[in-house]
């Protein structure tokens, strides 16, 4: 069900910093018309940290509705609270997401047995497919491979999105990798050589700005090949750098504004992306011929 080009979907804010609606519900059809293979909502990229629960489930629940099943949907339902990530899931659930995305509990520093008992409770206590996530640059917890192996013999545990970045480590993880438990990309600058090894896709950033490059080139690596992957790669070379000049996901936010996808509006404590970014992030957009 999950392959190819994942966008880790942005969430459109008015300059008062309320949830657009309809730029969300243009968002998903936007994607969808150009070849997008999954949309990813309240994700990292999708500002989820500032996100209250009834505003996570509710653009979880507009995601859906416009895919309209036309493309898979997963939500991300993660949390430093086992409890709470259940009741997002639940949401998840009820809202018909496909499957959940559920990062690896943040600011607490759980050791690798308490990241096991995190996901396996979670795991048992709703069936709906779930993904781990694993992004320790953000989350200062490494979800290492021996859990990895560990939490892939729970049912409905099915892959996980790994954003280290190490091809050490994406080795290790691929060998994991089997009809039932797939690995996916999490840092696009890695993503390509992830799955010329063996991986499935990618949840990406640089989707939200070049979709249907991000298809094509995901399409190619999964096929194994090579060649024609890197040709369409290098071209998005500068998104996958740029989009991270500052914080995700203060630069892929503006580029979207700038395509006239959506407001201007960010979050505190995010702060939109610095003037003299601009340029930088715009000749990265030129470069992927946007």
């Amino acid at each position: 069900m999950f392959q190819g080009s994942m966008v880790a979907l942005v969430t459109p804010m008015h300059e008062d910093n309320s949830i657009d609606h309809t730029s969300l519900r243009r968002l998903v059809d936007y994607h969808i018309n150009n070849q997008t293979d999954a949309i990813v909502a309240v994700g990292t990229t999708g500002e989820s940290a500032t996100l209250n629960h009834n505003e996570h489930c509710e653009i979880i629940r507009i995601v859906v509705e416009q895919a309209a099943g036309r493309v898979p949907v997963i939500a991300g339902t993660g949390s430093n609270s086992t409890a709470e990530a259940i009741e997002y899931t639940r949401c998840a659930t009820n809202a018909g997401a496909d499957a959940c995305l559920l990062v690896t509990p943040y600011y607490n520093k759980p050791t690798q047995e308490g990241l096991y008992r995190h996901y396996k409770a979670i795991a048992e206590a709703i069936p709906i497919p779930q993904l781990l996530y694993n992004v320790p640059g953000r989350t200062a917890c490494d979800l290492l491979p021996a859990t990895v192996k560990r939490l892939s013999e729970i049912d409905n545990i099915i892959g996980i999105k790994d954003a280290v970045g190490d091809i050490n480590r994406i080795q290790d993880l691929v060998k994991l990798a089997n009809d039932k438990f797939v690995i996916f990309s999490g840092d696009d600058l890695t993503a390509l050589e992830l799955m010329l090894l063996g991986g499935k896709g990618a949840i990406s950033v640089t989707a939200n700005v070049a979709p249907k490059a991000m298809h094509e080139m995901c399409q190619l690596a999964i096929a194994g090949d090579r060649a024609g992957a890197e040709a369409i790669n290098q071209r998005l070379m500068g998104l996958h750098k740029k989009l991270f000049v500052e914080a995700n996901p203060i630069p892929v936010k503006w580029a979207v504004h700038t395509m006239g996808l959506i407001p201007s509006g960010i979050r505190l404590p995010l702060t939109p992306l610095s003037e003299n970014y601009h340029e930088v992030v715009k000749q990265a957009m030129q470069q992927a011929e946007i």
